[in-house]
């Protein structure tokens, strides 16, 4: 059963815990295809996507992500990662500094969504050290983190609704 994508973007939160129960790997193929779906420069594709079940290495991300924990509790990690080189190739210097971390960063968002459609629950993470986490998944060098995503069932009570600015507050309309 999946959620209507407004349903989604309304109600998604982070989730800090969860349970201790595995993500099929249908539904993870699905939520990695939503993050391959995402629009990208010249569509370059600059992502990679590293998954983590591994205990020891979703603690050695853990550490680099300042202790943060529901990385080590979620059953699935996924290091979000952006190759400058690639857009640097077609855009130059800002496609290396900023559409490729654009690009990665609508990827993440994509599965973001598509998990919480399918009934998986998320949190972005995006506060770490990039060369621990580089050498943690052993990524090459050229690679860049942007960003790690935990899945999984939430073990959270719901939140009340997401408090949001109004499109007033944030909008304005140029004729």
């Amino acid at each position: 059963m999946t959620k209507d994508v407004f349903d989604c973007m309304r109600e998604s939160h982070s989730v800090r815990n969860f349970l201790q129960q595995d993500i099929p790997e249908p539904t993870l193929t699905r939520i990695l295809e939503a993050g391959c779906w995402a629009p990208s420069a010249g569509n370059l594709q600059p992502w990679y996507f590293y998954v983590i079940k591994n205990q020891e290495i979703k603690r050695k991300v853990a550490e680099a992500c300042f202790e943060q924990n529901q990385i080590e509790n979620s059953p699935v990690s996924i290091v979000i990662l952006a190759d400058p080189a690639r857009s640097n190739e077609k855009y130059g210097e800002r496609g290396a500094q900023l559409y490729c971390l654009q690009d990665t960063a609508v990827a993440a968002e994509n599965m973001i969504l598509a998990a919480y459609g399918l009934g998986i629950s998320t949190c972005w993470i995006g506060a770490f050290d990039e060369i621990k986490i580089q050498q943690a998944v052993e990524a090459p060098p050229r690679l860049r983190a942007v960003a790690i995503l935990c899945l999984g069932y939430s073990n959270e009570v719901d939140r009340p609704a997401k408090e949001r600015l109004r499109i007033g507050e944030v909008t304005k309309i140029i004729h």
